[in-house]
């Protein structure tokens, strides 16, 4: 299913509004509601979809369980599937090509006022350097109709500009907006290895879809999804340029930094194409970062007790804080939860470690857990000098923060049936 397919179930806004902060505006005032403008003021004829890909709409539009779709990703990971190529005349995203590439003509919001201008924060970058392809979120900063200022934080796409920089190459790369969800949640993974993310969203059409991954290849060599509301294909060049300040997930705003300036050498779109904008720091952003990130916590506490399931807190920006529920059958499962969720997602602050009996997406239930079953001097785990989180601004200069775990569950060795809720 395209990305357009799942839209069925958006608010229209028929009213014009412009790129210039009023998407963000409308978006927050509106408690973050799947919106589709359909009048944009700065490109007439283009329209923008934001939140479509909260936690729940994502899951509905899929037609699956929370729970069961974090074990569907984790059987992903483990089982990754060959996409299908298919020709430009097969391919949507070849219905239009730029005759000149004029990125300023595509919807590409200026969301927060703090920002440094116009944002694309949804699109995924597809790049392949000596055989081995990435895919992986990327926020670019629009500075003039040809050029990206892009944001590359330390991992697989930072490594393999590097290496191809300290020889003087560039690197071709493809700019993707509006794959289908499935795409978007593999693009979001992040793994210690090197892996093909484009296979892993194989393995999730063929399982949730019933079909295969069609991809199309670029005038650049790069593939992309045959599907996607966006194309774009050009190189991460040599030079670098200021990027920042922008309002990150934490909804704080980030620093300004010298990164590595794209430029785009041809756009597709698909006919009567839509733009999908992703609002930093709000709903659909913290699914994205947090629900993969799920399954390799659970993966990880699964291997030394026994975890139902986990869950990206919003409080914590989907990114810095989880809630892991567990079976409990020793007193020191709670701990072993807390130090192996911590090494599963290692980017993770703080963790609460519950009983099954506790609705882990509900934090009022969280809260009952702590102040009902948690004793702070005895089932606080405070692990100092950790190696922390490039998106949590409290960090210490060496990079470095300390990070706690809280054992909320049910201790056997006092009363457990006064632990218990008649709720």
């Amino acid at each position: 299913m395209a990305f357009r397919d799942h839209l069925s179930h958006s608010e229209s806004v028929a009213k014009e509004v412009s790129l210039v902060h009023e998407i963000w505006e409308l978006s927050s005032s509106h408690s973050h509601p799947n919106l589709l403008f359909e009048n944009v003021k700065e490109v007439p004829g283009q329209r923008i979809s934001v939140n479509m890909l909260t936690r729940d709409r994502l899951c509905e539009a899929i037609g699956i369980e929370p729970e069961i779709y974090i074990d569907t990703l984790a059987w992903a990971m483990k089982n990754p599937a060959t996409p299908e190529i298919v020709s430009p005349q097969d391919a949507p995203v070849f219905d239009n090509m730029q005759d000149e590439v004029d990125l300023t003509s595509i919807p590409i919001p200026y969301h927060w006022p703090q920002d440094r201008g116009r944002y694309m924060s949804a699109s995924v970058i597809i790049a392949e350097v000596n055989g081995q392809r990435n895919m992986s979120f990327h926020r670019q900063y629009l500075r003039d109709k040809s050029h990206l200022v892009v944001r590359l934080v330390p991992r697989h796409l930072r490594t393999m500009v590097d290496q191809a920089r300290e020889r003087g190459h560039e690197v071709n790369i493809a700019i993707v907006n509006a794959p289908d969800p499935v795409v978007l949640l593999a693009g979001a993974m992040s793994f210690d290895e090197p892996i093909d993310e484009l296979t892993i969203a194989a393995a999730l059409h063929e399982k949730l879809y019933s079909k295969s991954l069609q991809l199309v290849e670029l005038p650049n060599g790069i593939q992309v999804p045959a599907d996607a509301e966006y194309a774009m294909w050009g190189r991460i060049t040599l030079d670098d340029d200021d990027e920042g300040p922008y309002v990150d997930i934490t909804g704080t705003v980030d620093d300004v930094r010298q990164e590595p300036v794209i430029e785009v050498d041809g756009v597709l779109h698909r006919h009567d194409p839509i733009f999908h904008a992703l609002i930093p720091g709000e709903a659909e952003h913290k699914t994205l970062m947090g629900l993969p990130r799920s399954p390799t916590i659970k993966e990880a506490v699964a291997q030394v007790v026994d975890c139902i399931d986990v869950h990206m807190t919003e409080g914590g920006c989907g990114w810095l804080a989880a809630v892991v529920k567990i079976r409990k059958t020793s007193e020191e499962d709670g701990r072993k939860a807390i130090e192996a969720a911590l090494a599963g997602h290692r980017s993770m602050k703080m963790v609460t470690i519950v009983d099954e009996d506790i609705d882990i997406t509900n934090p009022v239930r969280v809260e009952w857990a702590m102040v009902t079953r948690w004793q702070p001097d005895r089932d606080t785990h405070i692990f100092s000098n950790q190696k922390g989180s490039s998106l949590d601004p409290s960090r210490y200069e060496d990079g470095l923060t300390s990070k706690v775990g809280f054992d909320a569950t049910i201790h056997h060795s006092d009363n457990p049936e006064g632990y218990m809720s008649v709720q």
